[in-house]
Formats: C-alpha cells, sequence, structure tokens
C-alpha cells in the first residue's frame, strides 16, 4: 500500500460524502412511515409489512451489490462509479417517494409505497456499499483506519442530526410557502415533506460528488472476486464480521424503534397544540449532543478506555436512558426539558455507538483476509448496509404494529382535540403502549446485544495491532 498519509482534503471530502448520505438515510428511516400512515392514511399494519419485505428483498440484493462492486474495473476505479451512480439515481427516488400524489386511492398509495420505497433500497445499496468499502480500500489498518472512520461516522452522526433537527423545522414552513397558508394542516405537512425531500436530494447529489473528485483509491491487495455461494460462505467463516453484524442489527432496531415513534410521542401523548414546536427543540438537543458525543466525548473517552469498553459504557448509558424516559413517561410531563435527562443518555450513547460499530465492522477485514486469505471488503460492508437496512425493517414493524393496537392516527384524533390538545383524543391504554413499546422493546435489545458482545467478540484493541501487522507483512 502507499504509505503516503490522506490529505486534509480527502478526509474533508469523504467526510460530506457521510453527511449527505446518512441525511438521505435519516429521512428515509424516520419519516417514511409516519408520511404514509399518518399523513397520508395508509394502515400502520400495511406499511409495517412493506417497510420490512423490502429489508427480506435486500438480503439477497445486497450481497449481491457486494460482488458486483468487488468486479468493477474501470478508469475511475471500482467504487466510485458506483458511489455516483447510486446517489443520482437515489435522490431521485428520494424525491417520488415523498411526492405520492395525495388524491390516491388506498390501493393505490400502498402501491406506490411498496414501489419506490424498494427501489429507494436497491438505490441506496448501490451508494452505500462503494461508500464504506472504500475505507479499507485507501486506508492502512490500526489508527489510520480508525481515525477515518470516525471522522465519517462523526459527519454522519452530523447528517443524520439535521435531518433530526431541521425536519420539522422546516417542513411546514416549506409546504405553506407552496401550499398556501390556508391549506389544511396536514397538506401543509405533504407538501412540505416533498420539497423537503428534493433540497435534501440535492445536497446528496453535491456532497458526493466531491467524495468521488477527491478521494482516490488506493488498492491494497488484488480483491479476487467471488461468487455469491462463495461470499456468504466467506461471511459465516468470518465469525467477527458475523458478531459485529448481529450486534449493529440490536443496537440499530432498538434505536430505531424510538426515532420512529417519538414524532408520535410529542404529537399523541405529550399532545399540546405546539406540540410540533416542543418536538423540535426535543431533537434539536439530542442532535447537537449526537454530534458532540461523535465528536468530542467519543475522542475523551478514547483516551482512558478501549473501544471495546466504551461499547459497553455506551450500552449501559443508554438503557440508563430509556428507564429514565419511561419513569417521566409516567408523570406529569408539563414541560419538554425534563425529557433532556433521557435524551441526553440516549442520543450521547448512539453517537458513539454508530462511530464505534464501524471501526469494529473495518477491523472484521484484516481479521477475514488472515483467516480465510482474501480480503472482501465489499462483501464485510455490503453486510453493513444490510443490517442497518434489517434494523430500519423491524424497527418500523415494531413501530406499526403498535400504533394498530393502539389506533393512533391522525383520522382518530377529533377536530375539537386538535384545536385544544391532541393527548385528549388517546386513550390512557393507548398512551401506556406507546411509551412500553419504544422503552422496553428497546431495553431488552440492548441488554442482549451486551451479553452476545460479551460471549463473542474477540477483537481488542491488542488483537487489532497484531493482525494489522500481520497483514502489512502480507503486502509488503
Amino acid at each position: 500500500m502507499d504509505n503516503q498519509r490522506l490529505s486534509g482534503k480527502s478526509k474533508l471530502s469523504y467526510a460530506l460524502g457521510a453527511v449527505g448520505k446518512d441525511m438521505v438515510y435519516m429521512l428515509s428511516a424516520s419519516y417514511v412511515l409516519y408520511y404514509f400512515q399518518d399523513l397520508l392514511g395508509v394502515e400502520a399494519w400495511i406499511m409495517g409489512v412493506i417497510l420490512l419485505a423490502a429489508r427480506v428483498f435486500d438480503a439477497f440484493n445486497d450481497p449481491i451489490m457486494g460482488v458486483v462492486v468487488a468486479k468493477t474495473k474501470t478508469r475511475w476505479g471500482k467504487f466510485r462509479p458506483w458511489l455516483l451512480i447510486g446517489t443520482v439515481t437515489n435522490a431521485v427516488i428520494l424525491y417520488f417517494m415523498f411526492a405520492a400524489p395525495p388524491a390516491m386511492d388506498a390501493k393505490g398509495l400502498v402501491a406506490y409505497a411498496a414501489i419506490f420505497y424498494i427501489l429507494w433500497g436497491v438505490t441506496y445499496t448501490m451508494m452505500d456499499i462503494p461508500y464504506w468499502s472504500m475505507i479499507p480500500a485507501f486506508t492502512q489498518g490500526g489508527r489510520e483506519r480508525e481515525n477515518l472512520t470516525t471522522i465519517a461516522r462523526s459527519c454522519a452522526g452530523v447528517g443524520a442530526a439535521i435531518i433530526t433537527v431541521f425536519t420539522m423545522m422546516l417542513v411546514p414552513k416549506l409546504g405553506a410557502m407552496f401550499a398556501g397558508e390556508n391549506a389544511g394542516a396536514k397538506l401543509i405537512e405533504v407538501v412540505g415533506f416533498k420539497y423537503f425531500a428534493a433540497i435534501v436530494g440535492v445536497l446528496f447529489v453535491l456532497f458526493i460528488t466531491l467524495t468521488c473528485i477527491n478521494v482516490k483509491e488506493k488498492s491494497t491487495a488484488s480483491m479476487e472476486t467471488v461468487s455469491v455461494k462463495q461470499m456468504f460462505k466467506a461471511l459465516v467463516q468470518n465469525d467477527q464480521a458475523m458478531t459485529v453484524t448481529i450486534a449493529i442489527v440490536l443496537v440499530n432496531t432498538a434505536i430505531y424503534i424510538t426515532s420512529n415513534l417519538v414524532i408520535y410521542f410529542f404529537k399523541y401523548d405529550f399532545g399540546t397544540v405546539g406540540w410540533n414546536n416542543a418536538y423540535v427543540l426535543f431533537n434539536t438537543f439530542g442532535g447537537a449532543i449526537q454530534i458532540l458525543a461523535m465528536m468530542l466525548f467519543y475522542p475523551l473517552l478514547r483516551k482512558k478506555f478501549s473501544n471495546r469498553s466504551i461499547f459497553d459504557i455506551c450500552l449501559g448509558l443508554a438503557v440508563l436512558g430509556y428507564l429514565v424516559l419511561l419513569g417521566l413517561a409516567f408523570t406529569n410531563m408539563s414541560s419538554v426539558f425534563v425529557l433532556f435527562i433521557p435524551a441526553f443518555c440516549i442520543f450521547s450513547a448512539n453517537g458513539i455507538l454508530s462511530v464505534i460499530t464501524t471501526v469494529f465492522l473495518a477491523n472484521t477485514v484484516d481479521y477475514g483476509e488472515l483467516k480465510n486469505g482474501r480480503r472482501d471488503e465489499s462483501v464485510i460492508f455490503s453486510m453493513q448496509t444490510f443490517v442497518v437496512k434489517l434494523a430500519s425493517g423491524i424497527a418500523a414493524l415494531a413501530a406499526s404494529i403498535c400504533l394498530s393496537v393502539n389506533k393512533l392516527s391522525d383520522e382518530a384524533i377529533t377536530e375539537e382535540a386538535k384545536h385544544v390538545d391532541w393527548s385528549l383524543g388517546v386513550s390512557a391504554s393507548a398512551k401506556t403502549g406507546l411509551r412500553m413499546t419504544m422503552t422496553v422493546i428497546p431495553i431488552l435489545g440492548l441488554i442482549f446485544a451486551f451479553f452476545w458482545f460479551r460471549k463473542k467478540f474477540i477483537l481488542n484493541d491488542k488483537k487489532v495491532e497484531e493482525i494489522a501487522a500481520q497483514v502489512k507483512k502480507l503486502h509488503e
């Protein structure tokens, strides 16, 4: 491998790509269910089935894409062509996904949601696999790779935080601008989402274009192409990659359940006429904490603790946050500021965990090369793409079941309640069901992740350094 250090320009360009990539992902993961179910009236359980079915489809699509990337040979490299193609097509699909014609009947909306969400997943895979696969392909192992991964995941967190903070701040404004101030509240949101998705898509294409221009691939080894059958065998043989991906599913499912339901919590439980302002304020605080966690808290913790220890600390912090949220939910929540306490724990833990799990996964590439004699960047990172989307599908299904059972939707609330207090139109049992789903299920998932990782994971800091040194010798 070329021993020249990465330039600041390359790091910045790669990081900007992460910002755009996760802006798109978070918009889809957090608001597709809300957009089609609460605003357009598609039944919650149907949306849950669609979102999960798309993830099952990805079980076949994502690994195949990993092989396609591995076999690609162009004058621009193997990763950048797919990165750009996937980005442009995904941005277009994102716009149309949030531009469903409100006049369509129920069956038409179901078909529309299914088609565009599946297409969104396919095109996101085309971009996401080559993006993360580039890390082992143009960095050396150990600290350099960890540092770049930290920067990328931190900036991805910035992208996610931007969506968390600004979506429901800008959607009503954009909707009022293009639909008119006198349009109904629901129509304003529907129109607002369309134009907000367009803005996000344009920024996405711009950022990834800069990545493609300024990041040069430096292959660390000739990548042997494999068949789909061989690829699955390689993944099964790389026990550490499988350990990390299962942990990613558990952690992300817990977080995504909350991110899917938190808007319903503020709208139907917290419930005042100004619920949107409280929701935006909560997300602004949470987004800021998530960014601080990745850019400040994680580096500070890294000076004192190993990544393995930080992983355990963050799981414990997240569980603590959920327990506090559960307790507060059964009190008189008169102020959104009280919810900042659990928000600090959950958002900071999520921010750090997103960095660490990507570092862990990148390290399994070197481990797999030593164990299996083959360097499978695209194969390993296709698994990350799949499991993150799988987690969002599982979470969406859990959220949709919660919404269906508890009959939480805009149409179920009387007009009188909407003008006084949204929560007045929701039964006590429905509120309890919502609170339990968004706290207890995530707690169970995080506890399982803790014990799973403790039993299966062996790539501590010392082991990673040893493996990196051995791989370096192989390439000399």
